[in-house]
């Protein structure tokens, strides 16, 4: 997958981009990212890439002119990628979730258009973005941190990505639910003890004891998650019995 950030401030992906996961995909040739900063396309003296909003008000509204042609140049240089999907960070965007990831996931490039300032002309938001995304409400200082967080997710779903193949598949929210409770040595800590389920060596009870867990947490933290989840009819019943006195067993808690 090739990923485009246009940003006035590329320099800032350098820590995240460089590090851990997402270096060790772009060394493997998984991804490969470049970045372009659209104050390059202001063709002003200037070079100015914001302007006061018509109409009044405060702060200052980014300027159609360099982002369209940004964007123009991207898609120019870049003709051969066949699925290409251009982002726009904006905290009044449609929410990011794990199926918006794997959806992303299925493209050979995104474009993110990171802003800055008090927003964006409205003609970049109808007339550019395929479409805008947000990571959750509240307003940050820009786009450059929802599009690594985006990124990040994105490119977990990529084949080769993540160490195990199975990885992935065990995420909280992959299949719509939490993730189930993870141990490893010791087995014992400050008489804090692993469940003994872990070592029955039966897989299918081990199996049911995870997804149980996870119906469990999630049905603790985010109830809202259970209405759009793939749910069973073991697992309808089971999340029935919490809190009715009619629980599992202890060995599958």
């Amino acid at each position: 997958m090739r990923v485009d950030m246009i940003t006035l401030f590329p320099e800032m992906f350098a820590g995240v981009f460089g590090d851990s996961i997402i270096k060790r995909a772009v060394d493997k040739g998984i991804l490969d990212i470049h970045f372009t900063n659209f104050r390059d396309f202001a063709l002003d003296k200037h070079h100015q890439v914001d302007d006061s909003p018509f109409g009044g008000g405060s702060g200052m509204v980014l300027k159609p002119e360099p982002l369209f042609r940004a964007v123009r140049y991207v898609k120019e240089t870049t003709a051969e990628c066949k699925s290409r999907r251009v982002l726009l960070m904006d905290p009044g965007g449609a929410a990011f979730h794990q199926e918006k990831a794997k959806s992303l996931a299925q493209y050979e490039q995104l474009v993110f258009i990171c802003g800055h300032y008090e927003g964006f002309d409205a003609r970049i938001t109808e007339h550019l973005a395929d479409e805008a995304v947000s990571i959750g409400d509240y307003v940050l200082t820009g786009g450059e941190l929802p599009a690594m967080v985006i990124v990040d997710a994105v490119s977990r779903m990529l084949p080769g990505v993540l160490g195990s193949e199975e990885s992935a598949p065990t995420d909280s929210f992959y299949e719509g639910l939490l993730e189930f409770p993870q141990y490893t040595r010791p087995r014992e800590y400050k008489g804090m003890q692993v469940p003994e389920i872990l070592f029955s060596g039966d897989h299918g009870k081990i199996r049911e004891w995870r997804r149980r867990q996870s119906l469990r947490i999630t049905k603790e933290n985010r109830p809202d998650l259970l209405k759009k989840a793939n749910l069973t009819e073991a697992d309808r019943a089971y999340l029935a019995s919490l809190g009715s006195g009619k629980e599992c067993p202890d060995s599958f808690r």
